[in-house]
């Protein structure tokens, strides 16, 4: 039972060190995908500066071209002979002017527009920078966990290959099946007439002869192989494999 306990507690260990070393590359793709999302922000903001930047030229075009007219205008303003010529050239200055307002407003509000997102994108830039920093030593990081855990693995690996080989193999080919039936678990202790992996009672005289000890008995309730938690033997086998 000793033997049992041993594996028991080795085949949970490994399982424990399996999950660990998925949870690894599960953090590295996480990291990943945090930062691709801010780089892919910073680069939707840089799109968005370059596209400002064209509409302020466009604009800023726009206004050189009502000036060149302006001063069209005012040429052949002084060389009208009529009023009707006249007022209407005054009025073709005065539209002029105001289409140049419009404009000039609206090269100072892509200006304010291209400077607050140039912020957010220095902020952006930033963040990007920081994470990638924090990224690799987070990798590094993982990297040596996962390191550990193979060496861990391998040694836990060596000792189920010990104590395979020092159970009995119709007891142990038992104890494989219900760990593969049973969530990993073959071997469960009971206290206090309790088994401690289903949490169901054991029967009282099936707990006195569990005991006594001098059978391998099985829970009547989850089928998985039980000992006597309370047996300082059983709980020194295991502190044993514990150190």
């Amino acid at each position: 039972m000793k033997l049992l306990i041993a594996l028991q507690v080795c085949d949970t260990r490994m399982g424990d060190i399996r999950i660990k070393k998925e949870e690894g590359p599960k953090k590295v793709q996480r990291f990943e995908r945090q930062l691709a999302a801010v780089e892919k922000e910073l680069e939707e903001e840089i799109k968005q500066v370059e596209a400002y930047t064209r509409e302020r030229r466009q604009a800023e075009r726009g206004t050189e071209d009502i000036e060149n007219k302006q001063q069209k205008a005012n040429i052949k303003l002084s060389n009208i002979k009529s009023n009707k010529e006249y007022q209407a050239a005054l009025k073709e200055i005065d539209d002029l002017k105001r289409a140049q307002s419009l404009l000039e407003d609206k090269v100072i509000e892509i200006m304010e527009q291209i400077e607050a997102i140039e912020t957010k994108c220095a902020a952006s830039r930033e963040m990007a920078e920081r994470m990638k920093r924090q990224f690799e030593l987070d990798r590094e990081a993982i990297m040596k966990e996962l390191e550990a855990l193979d060496r861990d693995l391998e040694e836990l690996e060596k000792e189920r290959r010990r104590l395979s080989q020092a159970v009995d193999a119709s007891l142990l080919t038992r104890y494989d099946y219900l760990r593969g039936h049973k969530g990993g678990i073959a071997v469960s202790p009971v206290v206090k007439g309790v088994c401690q992996t289903c949490h169901l009672g054991i029967p009282p005289q099936e707990f006195n002869e569990l005991i006594r000890g001098d059978k391998l008995m099985t829970c009547p309730n989850c089928t998985r192989i039980i000992y006597w938690g309370e047996d300082q033997r059983y709980q020194i086998g295991v502190s044993e494999q514990d150190k």
